[in-house]
């Protein structure tokens, strides 16, 4: 036990005399250097323009699909040749399609012009919605974070199931007779 003993200590002063090595050094040097002031992060992506000032996407949502796009303006949306209230005369349809600008700030400060074919109504209003907040994010890159918290840069991938045969629809059956 005593050979033991006398091993470790001497392994303790070995390691005691030993130069430091070099990864220590150099984290004393960096310490002694001077901090370099943090310049301020530039947007993770750039701005998409096109050679007229807007920015196009594309929105989708069940089979509806939107091309969209979003340029500085009065804040009129025209759908389909249409003005908004016109082509999505329910209300809720337009308070969908206007969500972007709400959570952004930016009501009335874009103009939009979307065609939108395929799908119902609802189906070209969640589109259209999704078109907007992907043209958005390439017009001011720094509102990114704002719209993607709300969920509004993911495509709603939910889609009608399809009818099954010996079922009255996807999942109903038919109605059961005794006799």
């Amino acid at each position: 036990m005593s050979d033991n003993r006398q091993s470790l200590s001497d392994l303790a002063s070995l390691t005691a005399n030993a130069p430091a090595p070099v990864a220590d050094q150099a984290e004393s040097a960096a310490v002694d250097a001077p901090i370099a002031p943090v310049q301020p992060s530039a947007p993770l992506r750039d701005q998409e323009i096109d050679s007229l000032g807007r920015a196009y996407a594309t929105g989708r949502r069940k089979d509806a699909v939107a091309r969209v796009w979003v340029k500085p303006g009065t804040g009129k949306i025209t759908v389909n040749g249409r003005d908004q209230e016109i082509y999505f005369a329910r209300p809720t349809l337009r308070l969908v399609i206007n969500q972007p600008f709400g959570v952004t700030d930016r009501t009335g400060q874009y103009d939009v012009i979307a065609t939108v074919k395929g799908g119902g109504l609802s189906g070209q209003a969640g589109a259209v919605k999704h078109g907007i907040a992907q043209a958005l994010t390439k017009y001011e890159p720094a509102l990114r974070s704002a719209v993607k918290a709300e969920g509004f840069l993911t495509r709603d991938s939910r889609t009608v199931e399809r009818k099954k045969y010996g079922r009255a629809k996807a999942r109903r059956s038919f109605q059961f007779s005794k006799r």
